[in-house]
């Protein structure tokens, strides 16, 4: 009689999963963002890549197009650069403190959530023209706002701080205050305590938050438009430059310009995502 007839065979355990449906749900999923996200991204590089290396070459190599691009993706930078750090003090604000109308103020920031694009541009245009309540005045030292870049960068901070502060919010709520605490009986100073134990707490949602900020103001186009006046080579962004490459039935152009907004924008927030990534194992 063999070995293998007198030994039994071995039991094989499986792992049964808390939630039960893994292979359905992670099924669900792959097919569900295939269908939605891979498949339009990757049918829009399928028809930029028919044009040829030189056919892309060509349509980037334009001033105009490169000027739309480095205003959209710069202005967007700058947009969330600067919703990081005022973000993270309305954020703060409201998390530590009670004052008056402190509900009407919060309120008002997430105004840009439900407030269609092309009101948001009209009100900031309204605001911010040469003869508007707030452009008058900057008019009156030299400073224009409506239809320059300053302007684009403006509607693009507009609707990128409520992603900011809605996502420091619930991270500052959640932070153990003893710990400030400690630090003060300990002898720290207010700015030791914010810089060694505040913001490293709070950096991987201000991360995330200033990401969400940037990819919201790369692809805006309705608040822009408006406040932006459409200028070639001076206030106009990439977005538009697709739609008037699609009216001119330039549909290879347009696509090209839209690769490239993905390819950058991808770059961007990986960059933004390994930073948080980093943040995170550290603070680890």
């Amino acid at each position: 009689m063999s070995a293998s007839a007198v030994l039994p065979s071995p039991i094989v355990r499986r792992h049964r999963s808390v939630l039960p449906g893994f292979g359905l749900t992670l099924g669900f999923t792959l097919a569900y963002l295939s269908l939605i996200v891979l498949l339009p991204l990757a049918a829009l590089l399928l028809r930029a890549a028919g044009l040829g290396w030189s056919g892309i070459l060509a349509v980037l190599d334009s001033p105009r197009v490169g000027h739309a691009l480095w205003l959209s993706f710069g202005g967007a930078l700058a947009a969330a650069a600067i919703n990081a750090v005022f973000g993270a003090l309305i954020a703060w604000t409201f998390v530590r403190y009670s004052f008056p109308g402190k509900r009407l103020f919060q309120a008002m920031v997430d105004l840009p959530f439900a407030l269609p694009t092309a009101v948001a541009g009209i009100a900031l245009t309204s605001l911010y023209a040469a003869n508007g309540w707030i452009g008058k005045p900057l008019a009156a030292i030299g400073v224009q706002v409506a239809y320059t870049p300053l302007g684009v960068v403006l509607a693009m901070t507009f609707v990128g701080l409520p992603f900011v502060v809605r996502t420091l919010e619930p991270v500052l709520e959640e932070a153990e205050k003893q710990l400030e605490e400690a630090a003060a009986t300990l002898g720290a100073t207010r700015w030791q305590t914010i810089t060694r134990i505040v913001v490293p707490a709070a950096l991987p949602a201000l991360l995330t938050g200033t990401a969400l900020a940037f990819a919201r103001a790369v692809g805006e186009y309705g608040s822009i438009i408006f406040i932006a006046g459409n200028l070639p080579g001076i206030s106009e962004i990439a977005p538009l430059l697709i739609m008037i490459r699609l009216e001119e039935f330039d549909y290879a152009g347009a696509t090209v310009i839209a690769a490239a907004m993905l390819g950058l924008s991808f770059l961007v927030l990986l960059a933004i995502n390994l930073l948080q990534h980093w943040s995170r194992s550290r603070g680890a």
